[in-house]
């Protein structure tokens, strides 16, 4: 039972155990609840009694003060070890939920990515366990207990006088259906509700990244009005959410309330008939009281429970995501990449997707450099993608080694490979923590060494405090040239065995290009390197060329092989010269 708990409602289980003793603690709670109505009704009949036979009243009242006593003890009790079992509880599950998610995104294929919105996984993270965390802390025990409170105390009221608790009791079942006949309902309203803030929160991150191209096309009227139509339409579907679940939440809670008017009722008549005792009369009254609150405040909560489902479906979906694991323990016998008929394609589109690489086969061995060139769209960078899986290829093999990467564990395998892409990810931090990235543990002095080596020290220390300044957002205080310099010596203080570099220095001038390429030149050595670049000169010292086309292997050899055979790696040096 524990596991299906787990399971279904996303927790870990001993969160699932934890939840199970709050729903406990919750009945108990619900329970003691009514032991003010037991002793308050032994009091009136012991009054009751006194006043008509002539007793001794206050012979009455001493036992029932004292149960006046013991309940409240009781209640306080009840309700601290409810309080601290259900909040404290909750809350540490919620860290662990968060914390086991973050682990959980670290071990997927970025296909999962490519196909999921940024925007999207951070409401994921932070708006859907923050809202699990106000359900399971506030919703859900008290619902389940609630109902099981319910029926408890509504057998014993019915083994009591079955009369007068079907007068009490009979509004309760209409009133359930009432709300649960609505459920889904209230569900796609939800849905909609989720997607059309997620429409606006996208409309407004694009707004805010794409400023400086919204206003160098002279598009900010159109951008602003398009984002203004979203947070409306955003608006217009929160308010008819708010309104049928209000509608409905009320109409359940008014129901209710007529319970009272049907146990006064019946109870006037049974007491005027002489078939219950003025006790019982007033028992019933004060049980109908105490007895609808905790329904009342489940029915406000239930919205909040139909939108919990919703948040733990998308939790869920991401849960069963396929996840890239394999072996922890990786020692290649040397660090050669083979690629042995791999065939691969980002299988994310709903009518099909084109494939990138088709049965592809070349080996990059140690202590060379193989250049990837080729048209754009050729299949080079999700070679090297491949290679550092990133992904799995759907047919054929990648292996470091002899080794097939799909049996390593990604993180594992990138210890030993560096990467240096074409699209630079930089840090809102400062240079140096920046480039010690690469080796986490690295001195000062050796980030400093790794970024002389990368051309990066000249411009690093005419920056304000050095090493030592913030660079904003992906490195919005740098050139494009520098923060690829960063991204270089970052990969250089790594120290990897396989260099993997996607248009390394694509970003540079001619002088800055010459001078990174002799520091890579000591980078690579007893290294495994392969490189794509589309400026011929880049590549033509490689040691092995492989030209890559329509997701094929057209030809490979040396530069000076492939010149010789006029072919299309010459055609291309030819086009460039």
């Amino acid at each position: 039972m524990i596991a299906k708990i787990a399971d279904r409602y996303a927790m870990t289980k001993q969160g699932a155990r934890d939840f199970v003793k709050s729903i406990f603690l919750t009945v108990l709670v619900n329970i003691s609840k009514m032991l003010p109505v037991f002793v308050l009704s032994y009091a009136l009949t012991g009054i009751i009694d006194a006043l008509g036979n002539g007793g001794d009243v206050k012979a009455r009242l001493i036992p029932s003060v004292t149960g006046s006593v013991i309940a409240l003890v009781v209640l306080y009790v009840t309700f601290l070890v409810q309080y601290r079992s259900l909040y404290v509880t909750t809350y540490a599950e919620s860290g662990k939920r968060r914390i086991a998610l973050a682990e959980l995104l670290r071990h997927l294929p970025l296909s999962f990515f490519g196909k999921r919105d940024l925007s999207d996984l951070t409401s994921t993270m932070m708006s859907d366990c923050e809202l699990l965390e106000k359900a399971f802390s506030h919703f859900y025990p008290q619902m389940i207990g609630t109902y099981v409170s319910t029926i408890l105390i509504a057998i014993a009221m019915l083994v009591y006088e079955w009369r007068m608790a079907v007068a009490l009791l009979w509004v309760v079942p209409v009133s359930v259906v009432l709300v649960y006949a609505s459920r889904y309902f209230q569900k796609s309203h939800m849905v909609k509700n989720v997607e059309a803030r997620r429409t606006a929160t996208d409309a407004l991150q694009e707004l805010l990244e794409k400023v400086p191209d919204i206003r160098a096309c002279n598009r900010n009227e159109a951008y602003l009005a398009e984002l203004d139509g979203k947070l409306d339409a955003a608006e217009a579907v929160n308010r008819r959410s708010e309104l049928v679940t209000g509608s409905i939440v009320t109409a359940a809670q008014t129901f209710l309330k007529v319970g009272i008017a049907t146990t006064v009722l019946a109870g006037i008549t049974l007491l005027s008939g002489g078939v219950i005792s003025l006790t019982v009369f007033l028992m019933f009254l004060i049980a109908a009281t105490r007895f609808y609150d905790p329904l009342g405040g489940l029915f406000a909560n239930m919205a909040a429970v139909f939108a919990t489902q919703v948040r733990i479906e998308r939790m869920r979906v991401i849960q069963n995501e396929k996840q890239m694991t394999g072996t922890t323990a990786f020692s290649p016998a040397n660090y050669d990449i083979r690629f042995d008929h791999v065939t691969f394609s980002y299988q994310d589109s709903e009518d099909g997707s084109e494939t990138v690489l088709k049965d592809v086969s070349f080996t990059a061995r140690q202590g060379e450099v193989t250049a990837l060139v080729g048209p754009s769209g050729g299949g080079k960078s999700t070679a090297t993608k491949l290679a550092a899986r990133f992904w799995d290829p759907q047919e054929g093999s990648v292996l470091i080694g002899g080794i097939d990467v799909k049996t390593v564990d990604p993180e594992v395998l990138l210890t030993d490979v560096a990467i240096v892409f074409q699209d630079v990810v930089l840090f809102a931090d400062t240079v140096m923590e920046n480039i010690r990235i690469g080796k986490k543990d690295a001195t000062d002095e050796e980030v400093t060494e790794a970024a002389r080596l990368a051309q990066c020290d000249e411009f690093v220390r005419k920056l304000p405090e050095g090493y030592n300044t913030m660079i904003g957002e992906n490195g919005a205080k740098l050139s494009g040239g520098e923060r690829q310099r960063i991204s270089i010596a970052r990969a250089m203080l790594k120290g990897a065995k396989v260099i993997l570099l996607d248009e390394a220095t694509a970003s540079l001038d001619v002088e800055n290009e010459s001078a990174v390429q002799t520091a890579l030149t000591g980078l690579i050595k007893d290294k495994t390197v392969l490189i794509i670049a589309h400026r011929m000169r880049t590549v033509m010292n490689a040691d092995q060329i492989v030209y890559l086309s329509e997701g094929k292997v057209q030809e490979t050899g040396t530069p000076k092989e492939l010149m010789s055979r006029g072919g299309l790696f010459a055609r291309m040096v030819r086009l460039q010269a």
